[in-house]
């Protein structure tokens, strides 16, 4: 038993590795995608660009391992199916709870591993993720001045930059200042150059002017100067920093949102991360059994298994549908979230109830149909 369960769980082992691994390719490469503006406007370095996307993967593995789970599980026991190695091993007296023992194993594994992503890993990425990409899109510092081009940074400042000297020293510059709507501002200067001080990045300016049209009488004034600086933190200090997503928040932070603190969707949100992150690890378990339930009990044929195989996929498509329409019912009313656990554990206790109270009439009947 202990060598039918090795050999089995050898083939489902790999095949995870090399389906999850092929998804998590896909995953990369789309939500990649996402991503070009930062390098084509922003300058943004490969090295940037790996770890911004890299943060992204251990979110997306939550919804990859099930469905690899399910896939490998689906494909594996068709193929020991069809190659007749099932027919030997029931032969043998291996029931069909026996034979699901390798795939259980690795759906506790990989619900141990998901239990860890969703709890303590996932939430620090997803802070970490938004973090830089916040930082990317509203530092100066972050990013490079592209020459020739209108760089925007945080919310109302736009440089051009005429070109850059081999010491980095800024050519022609033109800086536009809209963080205070009533009083716009035009700065030129010759040349310039980006540093970096104890309060943040400013711009020093060198031989230039400063542009500003009154919004009451509409007259311009002019100053010129030798030397000007301009600050860029002041408008992220006064919006005191960026707002953060119930996704990035640890356990005791999700637990401590309370009604009268926070908006009511906002609450929800919170309310509902802390419930999907503990059911969402369930789907390791009812992919994988809905697989087994309907690959095992219906035996062997000589004709294939194509319609238990669309029979498991639609279950799973409904199964990851039912959980989908919870989560979001949940985030509108609170009074559907035993919908999300429900959704994880009807498949579940209906595929044991299968293999374990029908796997035995079932296989007598796989039995008789194989030998007519």
């Amino acid at each position: 038993m202990l060598g039918i369960s090795r050999y089995i769980f050898r083939q489902l082992m790999t095949g995870l590795a090399l389906v999850s691994m092929a998804l998590l390719c896909v995953m990369w490469l789309t939500q990649s995608l996402r991503f070009i503006e930062l390098i084509v406007n922003k300058g943004l370095s490969i090295v940037r660009f790996l770890q911004l996307t890299s943060l992204l993967m251990p979110s997306f593995l939550v919804v990859i391992i099930p469905i690899s789970l399910f896939t490998v599980t689906l494909f594996t026991y068709n193929k020991l199916n069809n190659d007749r190695e099932l027919v030997v091993m029931r032969a043998a007296g291996l029931s069909h709870w026996s034979l699901s023992h390798p795939a259980l194993i690795l759906s506790a594994a990989a619900t141990v591993f998901s239990v860890f992503l969703t709890l303590w890993f996932i939430p620090w990425t997803m802070r970490s993720f938004h973090d830089l990409q916040w930082s990317i899109r509203n530092d100066i510092s972050n990013v490079l001045l592209q020459e020739g081009a209108f760089n925007k940074f945080g919310e109302g400042v736009t440089i051009y930059v005429g070109s850059r000297s081999p010491a980095g020293e800024l050519i022609g510059l033109l800086v536009h200042d809209r963080r205070k709507p009533e009083h716009p501002v035009t700065l030129m200067a010759e040349r310039g150059a980006l540093v970096q001080t104890e309060n943040g990045p400013r711009v020093l300016m060198i031989n230039g002017n400063r542009q500003q049209v009154s919004v009451e009488d509409g007259k311009l004034s002019v100053l010129y100067f030798d030397e000007y600086t301009l600050d860029f933190v002041s408008s992220a200090s006064e919006e005191g920093g960026r707002h953060r997503d119930a996704r990035e928040m640890t356990m005791a932070e999700l637990y401590h949102v309370h009604k009268d603190s926070t908006a009511l969707s906002e609450y929800r949100k919170a309310k509902v991360e802390i419930h999907q992150r503990f059911s969402s690890p369930l789907t390791n378990f009812s992919l994988p059994l809905l697989a087994l339930a309907c690959l095992l009990p219906s035996g062997f044929n000589r004709r294939g298994q194509l319609k238990d195989l669309g029979v498991a996929t639609a279950l799973m498509v409904i199964c990851e549908s039912a959980s989908l329409a919870a989560s979001n019912l949940a985030t509108a009313n609170l009074f559907f979230v035993p919908l999300m656990y429900l959704a994880a554990l009807v498949p579940i206790l209906g595929c044991v109830f299968v293999l374990r109270e029908y796997g035995a009439a079932w296989r007598r009947h796989s039995f008789l149909g194989s030998a007519v």
